[in-house]
C-alpha cells in the first residue's frame, strides 16, 4: 500500500487519464446514484469503488496501519484525513487492475476493460476503468486525487431538486429508524453539500467534465440519459 507521505509529495498521478476511463459520481444521497451505479457495473464492466466502504473495510481489517485512526475520526463525527481516502482509493485500483491483467493472462481477453497506464509501477500492461463513488466530496480532495492518483474523465452529476429528495427521505424515515431523517436534519445537509460539494461540481464544470443527469424521472430514464453520455463522453466500445 502506498505511503501518505509519498502521496503527500507527489505531484505526478501514478494512472494515467488518456487510455482509461475512471468516472467520479456526483450527486446527493436518495438521488438514485446507487441504483444507476449498480446498473453501469452490470451493463458496462465498471469496477465500483465506494470511498465509505473502503473506509470501513480498513478499520476492520486485521494488522491494519489505519484502522485506529479511521475509527477514532468516524467515533468523533470527524472526516477521515484526504490522505487515508485517497492510498486506500489508489490501492483498490491497483488491485482491480492486477486482477484484470492477471485475467488476460490467463483467459486471452481483458473483459473489455479500458487501458490505464500506471507508471509507477513498471507494469503498462495494467487494465481498468473505475466508477469512484463518494470521493471527492471537497475541493482540495478532488485537486489531490488528480495530482497523486489519477485525472478523472469526468463527474457524472446525478441532479435532483431538493424539494424531491426531502420528499424522499421523508419516506424513507417513516420505516428507516434514522435520526436524521428528519426536516430540519434534512436540510442541514443540503446546506452542507451547497456549501462544501458544490465547488467540486464548478470546479470541473469549468473545465467541461461534468455531465448532469435529471435524477427526478423514473430510473430507467435516467439510465438512458447515462448510456448516451457515456456514449458522446467515451465512443460506443468503451
Amino acid at each position: 500500500m502506498p505511503a501518505i507521505d509519498d502521496l503527500k509529495n507527489r505531484t505526478t498521478p501514478v494512472f494515467s487519464a488518456d487510455d482509461g476511463a475512471s468516472v467520479d459520481l456526483g450527486g446527493r444521497r436518495i438521488a438514485g446514484k446507487g441504483t444507476q451505479c449498480e446498473r453501469l457495473v452490470a451493463a458496462y464492466g465498471f469496477t465500483h469503488l465506494s470511498a465509505g466502504d473502503l473506509l470501513r473495510a480498513e478499520q476492520n481489517r486485521a494488522g491494519s496501519q489505519y484502522g485506529e485512526l479511521i475509527k477514532d475520526y468516524i467515533k468523533n463525527g470527524l472526516i477521515v484525513p484526504m490522505e487515508v481516502t485517497i492510498v486506500l482509493l489508489e490501492n483498490a485500483m491497483r488491485d482491480a487492475m492486477s486482477a484484470a491483467a492477471a485475467n488476460k493472462d490467463v483467459t486471452g481477453t481483458n473483459d473489455n476493460t479500458a487501458a490505464v497506464n500506471a507508471p509507477a509501477t513498471g507494469n503498462t500492461s495494467l487494465k481498468g476503468k473505475f466508477l469512484i463513488d463518494g470521493f471527492p466530496r471537497k475541493f482540495d480532495q478532488a485537486v489531490k486525487f488528480e495530482e497523486a492518483v489519477c485525472p478523472a474523465k469526468f463527474v457524472l452529476f446525478y441532479d435532483c431538486p431538493e424539494e424531491e429528495m426531502e420528499r424522499r427521505l421523508l419516506e424513507r424515515g417513516k420505516t428507516s429508524g434514522r435520526e436524521d431523517d428528519n426536516a430540519e436534519s434534512i436540510r442541514k445537509r443540503f446546506r452542507t453539500f451547497i456549501e462544501t460539494s458544490m465547488p467540486v461540481v464548478e470546479y470541473f464544470e469549468k473545465q467541461d467534465r461534468v455531465v448532469r443527469i435529471r435524477a427526478d424521472v423514473p430510473p430507467d430514464d435516467v439510465f438512458r440519459a447515462t448510456q448516451a453520455e457515456l456514449v458522446k463522453r467515451l465512443g460506443d466500445n468503451f
